[in-house]
Parts: C-alpha cells; sequence; structure tokens
C-alpha cells in the first residue's frame, strides 16, 4: 500500500509528464523505476541512453519514443542490428498501431516506407544519411536498439556512423546491454549528440540461480546464495581488480563456490593426471584407483533432467552449427518428445502454414521433414546456417511455450526476443575463427541473461556442463565478475571517406570523425597519460633543485659525462662485434686435424678438430673437437670469445670412431703428448690489435671538455651527478609518455588522411569533391568496396553473361567460415576466369598502394563462392548447387541475398550503360525459389 507521500509524488509526476502518464495506462503491468526515469528525461526533451539487463524490458522505452512521435504528429525511426529484429518489432509495433501507421525497411523488403513509424536495420538509415534521402525529413526520433553492437569488428561502424551523422533536431534512443563503462559511452554521446540522460540498471527482472551438472546430477555452483540470485542482485559482479576473471574467481570467491564441486574438481583432476601419464590397459590399473563417476552428460539426458525438474524451456547453448544439429538428433533417437497431443497439432498447423510458400521440389533437401518431426517432439535447432524461414518458425513456438528446447549458437543472444526459464552451457570455450578461446565474463552474462522469463518465471537457472578438467572457481568467476567494456571498433573506410567529403568537404569530414567514439575512447586514454606528464615534469623541477651547483651549469656538465658514457658503450660494442667477427672467421678456417686452444666454455683448453662443422645463419659455425679429457663436444661462438688459431695439426686415423672409448683414449694420449711440449698457455694470441678508448678522438676531446668544465671541480659532484642520472632517466621516460599521447591523439583523423591519400592517388577525390569515379563508389557499400569500384572504372564487368557476372561478384561479397576451405575452389570456364584474374591484379595493385599509404582495409577475395553462384544464376536446382557446394542451406540463401545487395549496387553505379542491364538481370535470375521466399519473411 503506497504511503501519503509516495502517493503524492506519483501526482507531481503525473501532472509533469503527462505522456508517460497516458503511455503506462497502455500496459496491464506497473513500470519499472528506470524505465519511468528514462521515459520522464525523454519527454523532458532530453536523449537517452538506457544500459539494461536483457530482458529487464528496456525495449519499452524505445516503444515510448515511438508513441511520443505518433502524439506530436512526427517521425521515428526503430533501427535494429538485424533483420531477424526488425521483422519481430515491425510486428510488435503493427500489432499496437495498425499497419498503416508502421512501416518496415530492411534492404529486402520496403513496405509503407513513408508511414510516421518506420523500423529498419542500422544499415539502412546509414545508407540514407549518406544519399540525403526524402524519407528522414520530418524525423525527430530515432530508436537505437541494440546500440553495444558499435563493439562488433565488421559492422560496429555503422552506429557510430548514425550517431554522428542524424541531424541535431533529432532525439536519439540509444538502447544498450548492461555494459561495465555505461558512463563513459553516455559521456560520448552527450559530446556528439547534445544533452544525453544516462539510465542504467543493473538489477536482473528476475533472480539467477548458478549450477553446474555433473554426470545427471545438478549440483549449485555457489555454496550459498548466487550473487545473481539475490532480490535487486545486479546483473553483473563488481569489476575484477586484477582484470583476469579466472584469478579474481580462486581468490576473492574462494569461499563462495559449493566446496562439494571444488572436492570433485581435485578428485577428478587427480585421476586425470593419473591416467594421463602414459598409456595402460584397463587391468593394469591399481585395484584401488578411484572410480571415475564424474562424466558430461549426454545432451539428450540434460533434457532429461531439466523437464524432471521443471526447468524446462530452456535455451542450450552448442558454439558449433554441427553440434546443434547432432543434439536434435540425439534427441530424437532417444525417443524423447516434450510435448502434449494438443500441442504438437498447434506446432504442425504453425509449420504448415508458415513454410507454405517453399518450392515442394526443395523441401526434402531443407530437411523440412525432420525438422517438422523435431518440432511436433518439442526440440529445434537454431544458427546461422539455417533458412531463414525455419528460425522464425522457431522463434515464433518457442516465445509461444510450445518449443520446450533449442539447441542454439551464441547468434541466438544477440538481441531475438527467446527468454527461456533455463540456459545451458555445454562449453565455456568457443571457436573464434582461428582458435579456441574462453568465453568472456560479458559472453556469459549475455548468454545467461536470457534465463527468467518476466511475468512468467519466479526464478531463472544457469546450468553449465562439467567438462575434463573443470574449475568450479573460474565459473564463480565468469558468473560475478563485471568485466563487460564497450570498445569501439570504429574506422573510416573509402566510401565513408568519399561520402564524406562529397557531402561536407575533407576539412569538415576530419573534423566529424574526431567525434568517434573511437577517438573519444583514445582520449581518454590521453588524459591520463596528460596526467602522467604533469606528474613527471613536476619531478623534474624537484630533481633540478637538487642538481644547482654553485660553480656552474651541473646539467650541463651530466650531459657531457652521459656522452662519454654513451660513446664508451658504442665502442665496447663494436669492439666486441668487431671481436666477434674475426673469432667467426678464425673458426672457419679450421681444418680436420688441427690442434688449437678453446679460450672459454667448460671444453676450455688444448682439443683436437674432428669435423670443423658446417656454417649456421643463426649460430655461426659449430666445430666438433676431441678434449684432453677424450670427451667428444660441439663448440659454439660462446666457447670463442677471442679468435682462434691452429697451433700444429695431428693425423686422425681413417677408420677412427668418435664413439669407440678406446680409440678416443688412445688419440687424446697422442694429442697430450704433443700439447705438454707447449705448456699450459700455449703460443701468444696473434690477434690482430682493436681500437681501444684511446685511439678514439672525438672521445679524447669530449673528456678534454669535462676536465676543463667548472663543475668538475665541485666538492659536491659524484652527489649531483646521482640526481642527475635520476633527472635524465625521468625525462627519458617523460618523453615516451609524450610519444604514446602524439601517437593517441588525432589518430581516426590521421587514419582519413591515409584513406584519402589512397583515393587522391586513384583519382577518386579531386580536393573537396568527388570525381565520376568517386561518385560511384560511394554507392558501394562492401568490404571489398574499393576493388568493386575499380573494376567498373576498368571495365571487368562490361562485357560478362547473368551467370558470369554472378560468379565474378560472389568473389566480392563471400568469406569462408573456416580455413579448411578449398583454396583452389572450382570456377567456370571462359571470361569468368579472365575476370576473376584481372580482379585478382587490380586486388593485388590496391593491397600495394595499401602498404604503401600505410592502411590495411582490403581482405583478400575469397573465390569458393564463385561456382554455386554461376550455378544458380543458370538455372540450376537448390539441391544440385547445394550438393555441389556442400553449403547448409541457410549460409547459401544468407551470401546469395548478400550477392543481391552488391549487384543492385552495382547496377546503380553502373548508370545508363549495358552493364546496369545485366546487373539487374542477375538480380531477377538469382532471386528465385527458396531465395525469393526468404526475401519476402525478412
Amino acid at each position: 500500500m503506497s504511503t501519503p507521500s509516495e502517493k503524492y509524488a506519483s501526482f507531481r509526476s503525473d501532472q509533469e509528464h503527462p505522456a508517460v502518464k497516458e503511455f503506462r495506462a497502455l500496459y496491464d503491468f506497473e513500470l519499472d523505476e528506470f524505465q519511468l526515469r528514462a521515459c520522464a528525461a525523454l519527454e523532458d526533451g532530453h536523449q537517452v541512453l538506457v544500459a539494461a539487463p536483457t530482458g529487464s524490458g528496456k525495449t519499452l522505452v524505445g516503444e515510448f519514443a515511438v508513441h511520443l512521435a505518433l502524439e506530436r504528429g512526427q517521425k521515428c525511426f526503430y533501427t535494429t542490428p538485424i533483420k531477424a529484429l526488425s521483422n519481430q518489432k515491425y510486428g510488435d509495433l503493427v500489432s499496437r498501431y495498425g499497419a498503416d501507421k508502421v512501416g518496415l525497411l530492411t534492404g529486402d523488403n520496403s513496405v509503407n516506407s513513408e508511414a510516421p513509424i518506420v523500423v529498419m536495420t542500422t544499415e539502412v538509415l546509414r545508407n540514407m544519411l549518406y544519399a540525403g534521402s526524402q524519407t528522414l525529413l520530418g524525423l525527430s526520433y530515432v530508436v537505437m536498439d541494440e546500440v553495444h553492437y558499435l563493439a562488433d569488428r565488421s559492422r560496429g561502424a555503422v552506429w557510430e556512423e548514425v550517431l554522428i551523422h542524424l541531424p541535431d533536431s533529432v532525439s536519439v534512443v540509444s538502447l544498450s546491454a548492461t555494459v561495465s563503462n555505461a558512463e563513459e559511452f553516455g559521456d560520448w554521446l552527450e559530446t556528439v549528440r547534445g544533452n544525453t540522460v544516462v539510465v542504467l540498471e543493473e538489477k536482473r527482472p528476475v533472480p539467477l540461480f548458478q549450477h553446474v551438472m555433473v554426470g545427471k546430477r545438478l549440483h549449485d555452483l555457489f555454496a550459498g546464495e548466487a550473487p545473481t540470485a539475490r532480490v535487486g542482485a545486479p546483473a553483473v559482479g563488481k569489476p575484477s581488480k586484477s582484470g583476469n576473471p579466472a584469478k579474481a574467481a580462486k581468490s576473492d570467491l574462494k569461499d563462495l563456490v559449493n566446496p562439494q564441486l571444488v572436492r570433485i574438481a581435485r578428485d577428478d583432476n587427480r585421476i586425470f593426471r593419473d591416467d594421463s601419464r602414459k598409456p595402460r590397459r584397463r587391468r593394469d590399473l591399481p585395484r584401488n584407483r578411484p572410480a571415475k563417476t564424474h562424466f558430461t552428460p549426454y545432451r539428450s539426458d540434460v533434457v532429461e533432467e531439466l523437464d524432471a525438474g521443471a526447468l524446462l524451456p530452456a535455451i542450450f547453448f552448442i558454439f558449433s552449427r554441427k553440434g546443434c544439429e547432432d543434439a536434435v538428433v540425439q534427441c530424437l533417437r532417444s525417443g524423447l518428445r516434450l510435448t502434449k497431443p494438443s500441442e504438437r497439432d498447434e506446432i504442425k498447423r504453425v509449420v504448415a502454414e508458415r513454410t507454405a510458400d517453399l518450392p515442394d521440389e526443395d523441401l526434402g533437401v531443407l530437411g523440412y521433414h525432420d525438422f517438422a518431426e523435431a518440432l511436433s517432439r518439442g526440440i529445434a535447432a537454431h544458427h546461422a546456417g539455417m533458412l531463414a524461414a525455419f528460425k522464425e518458425v522457431v522463434e515464433e513456438l518457442f516465445a509461444r511455450g510450445l518449443i520446450k528446447v533449442v539447441f542454439a549458437t551464441e547468434t541466438l543472444a544477440l538481441g531475438i526476443n527467446m527468454p527461456a526459464r533455463t540456459v545451458v552451457l555445454e562449453k565455456l570455450s568457443k571457436w573464434n575463427g582461428e582458435a579456441h578461446v574462453d568465453i568472456t565474463p560479458g559472453e556469459y552474462t549475455q548468454l545467461t541473461g536470457r534465463a527468467g522469463r518476466r511475468g512468467i518465471d519466479v526464478e531463472g537457472h544457469a546450468v553449465v556442463l562439467w567438462q575434463p578438467g573443470f574449475d568450479p572457481r573460474e565459473v564463480a568467476g565468469l558468473a560475478s565478475t563485471r568485466t563487460y567494456p564497450l570498445r569501439s571498433s570504429f574506422s573510416p573506410s573509402y566510401n565513408m571517406a568519399v561520402n564524406l567529403v562529397r557531402q561536407v568537404g575533407r576539412t569538415r569530414a576530419r573534423d566529424m570523425l574526431e567525434l568517434s567514439f573511437a577517438q573519444f575512447q583514445s582520449d581518454q586514454a590521453v588524459v591520463g597519460l596528460a596526467r602522467q606528464v604533469q606528474r613527471n615534469t613536476e619531478a623534474l623541477e624537484g630533481y633540478k633543485e637538487s642538481i644547482e651547483c654553485h660553480l656552474g651549469d651541473f646539467l650541463e656538465y651530466a650531459a657531457l659525462r652521459r656522452r662519454i658514457g654513451d660513446r664508451e658503450a658504442s665502442g665496447s660494442k663494436r669492439r666486441k662485434l668487431d671481436r666477434r667477427i674475426e673469432a667467426q672467421e678464425s673458426i672457419e678456417k679450421l681444418k680436420t686435424g688441427d690442434i688449437i686452444r678453446i679460450p672459454a666454455g667448460r671444453s676450455a683448453g688444448w682439443a683436437l678438430v674432428l669435423d670443423p662443422g658446417m656454417r649456421s645463419e643463426r649460430e655461426g659455425p659449430r666445430p666438433t673437437v676431441l678434449t684432453l679429457d677424450r670427451q667428444v663436444r660441439k663448440l659454439s661462438m660462446v666457447d670463442f670469445p677471442t679468435p682462434v688459431e691452429a697451433i700444429g695439426t695431428l693425423r686422425i686415423p681413417r677408420k677412427f670412431n668418435p664413439r669407440n672409448p678406446q680409440q678416443r683414449r688412445e688419440l687424446a694420449q697422442v694429442l697430450r703428448n704433443r700439447t705438454d711440449l707447449l705448456g699450459e698457455d700455449g703460443p701468444p694470441s696473434r690477434s690482430r690489435d682493436i681500437v681501444s678508448h684511446a685511439d678514439d678522438p672525438e672521445l679524447q676531446e669530449m673528456r678534454a671538455q669535462l676536465r676543463a668544465h667548472p663543475c668538475h671541480g665541485c666538492s659536491d659532484r659524484e652527489d649531483h651527478a646521482r640526481w642527475a642520472e635520476r633527472y635524465f632517466r625521468l625525462d627519458r621516460e617523460n618523453r615516451d609518455v609524450q610519444r604514446k599521447i602524439e601517437q593517441r591523439t588525432n589518430t581516426i583523423a590521421r587514419q582519413f588522411d591515409r584513406v584519402c591519400q589512397v583515393l587522391d592517388a586513384l583519382h577518386y577525390l579531386d580536393g573537396d569533391k568527388t570525381t565520376e569515379a568517386g561518385d560511384r563508389l560511394a554507392r558501394i557499400y562492401t568490404e571489398l568496396d574499393l576493388v568493386a569500384a575499380e573494376c567498373l572504372r576498368q571495365g571487368v564487368f562490361d562485357e560478362l553473361t547473368v551467370p558470369e557476372l554472378a560468379s565474378c561478384l560472389a568473389a566480392l561479397v563471400y568469406e569462408s567460415r573456416s580455413k579448411d576451405e578449398p583454396t583452389s575452389p572450382r570456377l567456370p570456364r571462359g571470361d569468368v576466369r579472365i575476370a576473376l584474374e584481372r580482379m585478382g591484379s587490380i586486388w593485388r595493385d590496391l593491397s600495394a598502394l595499401e602498404r604503401d599509404m600505410r592502411v590495411d582495409f582490403l581482405r583478400s577475395m575469397d573465390l569458393n563462392f564463385c561456382w554455386p553462384a554461376f550455378r544458380w544464376a543458370s538455372g540450376a536446382s537448390l539441391a544440385e548447387v547445394l550438393y555441389e557446394s556442400d553449403l547448409a542451406a541457410g549460409d547459401f540463401v544468407r551470401w546469395v541475398k548478400q550477392l543481391i545487395d552488391l549487384t543492385e549496387q552495382i547496377a546503380d553505379a553502373a548508370g545508363d550503360t549495358p552493364l546496369r542491364s545485366t546487373a539487374r538481370a542477375v538480380v531477377d535470375q538469382i532471386r528465385r525459389g527458396v531465395i525469393s521466399y526468404a526475401s519476402m519473411v525478412e
């Protein structure tokens, strides 16, 4: 029951924020305090950054921006990072406001684009800003959902481009996952966009309990209540002071981890070490060896245990597409069935309805029947290799509670609204394309953040499966450490440069790029370095006071002493190098049978050369010798700090075997008889004289200046000298810090300058204007934009047929998922190969120019999709193309859709030429069958 003061506060809030009051009435639940704060700030005219955990309801703030726009007769754009999210949000807004007020723009679809509310992908908005689209007129609000995507290496720059280039009249609502530097991000938004209110919510809407499954038994991860399970617990814990979550876990969380798990890990690791020492048969194992009862449970067993414990629905994260598909098969083979008859009927109805437009001839190759059978049992996979239509069916059925378990890759954690009661992580490491790496605390938080459905579950559960070498304390560190900083991945591209120069000129473009979050973060680091320089400068002034001498300028005297020391050290190094070279040359002159005296090392003394040894570029010559104590040694340059000279020779028997002790003893005795006559020291060394300090006239001149300096006679000279050494060391350190500041200051602007130098050299830019070639480049948005533009300019595509053009453009789009794909893929014959060779030559020339200008943007072309694209554009069936290419259906569809995007850009950039007609024919030819259906649903 509310107190009178709370009622009055609510009354005042409603009076001050009538739009928020009206918006609250649309929902049958109370808004959270952070949602109300954000909505009130938005109504007051502020821009807003909301950073909150997954499932906390931060998108409601974005929907309030939509509500404000409609109420005030203005326009709002709602942007998302992926098309699936755009489709989902479009459906939500249509349900609330009606189809006449909501539009959709995703690149593939344009639905009611002039509506007051338009949902779109972020790239679409970026392209509209560069093109100066009329659709931007009247725009008042932009919602940037999942704005933390700006950390994405390949696409993150788009978010910063949009935030920088949006007109000042537009209010931005930025929605982000919980990040550990939200305040820093908010400060940047304040700098770029103006008055921005940061609303940070770290409390999970549903308590999260952490577990580890060992065999078929579920153990609590923490001894007491999990940090994420407390009422009002933060979604992420405090930052690790050490910067190492695993290390923090073993120290800060030592007493919090379930001791039973610690014992299991200790016993399991001991058994594992015993087993790994050497391979043994079971009957050879000791009888008292402890039985290994701890094992990784089968996926089907995990699902059964979760079902028995009322912990479904669950998302089961497996960091492998094949692993997800295999998990579904395992569950089917185990006879697992998680649905009721009524649920199965509804699932079949939805599947039939949502896939009715798929071509019948493609259903078999798409694996439709196995897919539908698994769904009817409440089991599904979800990954990027699946057909978009299949993924959407899974998402809809899971959201409705009809699917009980989804085996998914981490891509499911990227914004799709699919909350579950339980999240399972099979492993805590994943393949990142180059190596198996441990997941970060931020990734762990994102993945497990889907556990616990607000308004449905009273608690959520995160389950990690036991694996060999498992350390529960490290898992506790992942679950409790707040280390998810947002780091900019922004860098200026060629397309970005020509678009900016064309719009605002080079100087203004340079200034705009200085506003990037990347430069802001770099400048923040510079602030700390600048403070260090200031402290060092103050300390240097203090040192100067301690160095003052009544006889003269002691710093001048100390600097002269340092120059003398440096000169002497340099001379010593030079003499040492000369001596090494002389020693190496002397060793190279040795022959078999030479008697030498080894100057240093364990074998120092007389020796007989058995083999002069081959010279090694890295190690120098390695002669093999017989010593007086009958040892055969292989020597190195370490044994010869000074040159060596043969003082005689000794004939070595032809059949001498250095491995025969008797022969070694006899030959060593002959050597001893010969060397006894020479005495202990042997003949004097005849190495040539080395230049000494006395022979260096410049050094002698500096010494004379030192003796003549007034401070040379100071009684406190050595005390002053010690302070001077401290001064010089700190001064050198200070100069190093200043160099770091120079390197970090204006880094983005300097990179932009180098990009412009490349474009100047290729005549895409002419001062503050773009050339005709630059205008073409401005229309091409792809990673290999400059290669595509050069191919257009040089006419590489002009004479190609429809299938040939599709094949060549595929080389600019496709990027292999792994390094195992063929390096010499199958290619069409004839003009395609000629065109690809010309494209390769252009890429090599551009790469050489990039090296000269010190930039690196152009990845290598990938030809592994050229043949599938050629076959599809030639009219081959989906079954034929997938069989010949070994591609997953979802991957094939996705790459063809990207090929369509690039081909449409090429058609736009080609102008009124025959190439435009060919490119449009390519789009018409490849947008068929399952591709055409995918374009309708995405």
